[in-house]
């Protein structure tokens, strides 16, 4: 079906967010299913006998390979044809392979099923980046935006609560086949529920009835045109830095509770939940309302919004993993009470960049082109954050424990956190920049 046959007129505003709940939940299950391995690494290494190091690359570069690599030829497919069919099938598919991991029998078995969730999640992205943008004004894109990566802190917690329960009560295999079978069931649902916006149709002036849209770009012209873009460069690849260590941290995070804060499987599931999801949710609204209110008055807003959340995020990283340094005789609990407070902040400030930067992305293209230009975004964001974030860890763990045994994983995760930095000097820099290639 062609893309002119698809939608004729804009659904009303408030249609519009039934399709934003719709793709939050869809992107809840994407992160509950790429996430859910971090709560239960520990219980996979044991039973399949692997070091950090093999763990973070089964993780990382089993999931990213295919996910970044199709992300492109899909998206131009995207960009042509129906965005509802081709997520609905990825839906079905990364759950099927979500389900599929809970019968593998070894490392090389489960690393294959994990690259099958890969290719999965490759049409689930950057086709609802280009919907929303189609559905919301630019007024509202960055907090648009940032509502639908509600999904992360959403799907992250819920990762970790039902992924550990699950585990306790059943073993790891069930919460992989429950927590796929929930998509691919949702998946017939949403196909019926969500419509194909008109591209470009929010940008469209009032009373503007055309119903000839433009057609989709090239591969090569989208290139070229982000190409000779600096601002682009910039955003892809600060986002890329402060994914390395999101994803690094989002991985191994449960373990180190488990290591160093003497949490059972169980604990870990309900501690990190909780700081994944109010920090994960609060932090991901303030960077999209901020960025929309400073980005009304210069576009610098946008990246200088993040860039400011890195620099205070990590030294608030650092002090929750010492809080029990703080409290000195008052008890493990007092320590663990304190550093759940005190992680709610860098977790959240973490995730403020990404309603800011993928409004700022989604206009530095016209519209025709807005999902492939999302889906080379995500090709950087996602080949260095994903791939290098999970798989460093779990290298330098292992590297570091002749010398710090248990608590590798806690020097490990220090020296991450010069990914933020670096995250926060390239979202300056693309802060003197972005309002030069910006497209209206």
């Amino acid at each position: 079906m062609s893309d002119l046959q698809i939608q004729k007129a804009q659904p009303g505003p408030r249609y519009r967010y039934v399709v934003l709940a719709m793709l939050i939940l869809v992107y809840t299950l994407n992160f509950l299913d790429r996430q859910i391995l971090g709560i239960l690494a520990k219980p996979i290494k044991e039973e399949f006998g692997l070091t950090d190091g093999q763990f973070g690359l089964m993780s990382g570069l089993a999931f990213a390979l295919l996910y970044t690599t199709l992300a492109i030829p899909i998206a131009w497919l995207a960009d042509r044809f129906s965005r509802v069919w081709i997520m609905t099938a990825a839906l079905t598919l990364w759950s099927g392979f979500t389900a599929l991991c809970g019968f593998t029998g070894g490392f090389s078995q489960l690393f294959l099923a994990r690259m099958g969730v890969g290719v999965g999640e490759a049409g689930g992205v950057a086709p609802a980046y280009s919907m929303l943008a189609d559905y919301f004004p630019k007024s509202q894109r960055a907090r648009a935006l940032a509502a639908y990566a509600f999904g992360i802190p959403l799907g992250t917690a819920a990762g970790a609560l039902v992924g550990g329960l699950l585990a306790v009560h059943f073993g790891w295999r069930t919460a992989f086949i429950a927590v796929g079978a929930v998509g691919v069931l949702l998946a017939p649902v949403f196909r019926l529920v969500v419509r194909d916006p008109r591209r470009g149709g929010a940008d469209m002036a009032p009373g503007d009835t055309t119903t000839v849209q433009a057609p989709a770009a090239p591969l090569g012209e989208v290139v070229r045109v982000l190409a000779a873009k600096p601002s682009f460069w910039l955003l892809s690849f600060g986002a890329a830095s402060s994914s390395v260590c999101g994803y690094g941290v989002a991985l191994w995070l449960p373990s180190f509770f488990m290591r160093s804060l003497g949490l059972t499987l169980r604990e870990t599931a309900w501690y990190y939940s909780g700081i994944a999801f109010f920090g994960g949710l609060l932090g991901i609204w303030l960077g999209g309302v901020v960025a929309d209110r400073l980005g009304a008055k210069s576009k610098a807003g946008y990246p200088l919004t993040p860039a400011v959340a890195f620099l205070i995020s990590v030294p608030c990283f650092l002090l929750a993993m010492n809080s029990g340094s703080l409290v000195g005789g008052m008890g493990g609990g007092a320590a663990l009470a304190l550093a759940f407070a005190i992680f709610l902040i860098p977790t959240g400030l973490n995730l403020a960049w990404l309603g800011p930067i993928t409004a700022a992305v989604q206009h530095l293209a016209p519209a025709p082109m807005r999902t492939t230009a999302s889906a080379l975004f995500l090709l950087i964001n996602n080949l260095l954050g994903i791939a290098v974030g999970t798989y460093y860890f779990g290298l330098v763990s292992d590297l570091l424990k002749p010398a710090f045994g248990q608590e590798s994983l806690r020097w490990s995760i220090y020296t991450g956190m010069g990914f933020y930095l670096v995250a926060a000097l390239l979202f300056f820099l693309a802060s003197r920049r972005l309002a030069r290639d910006w497209v209206d």
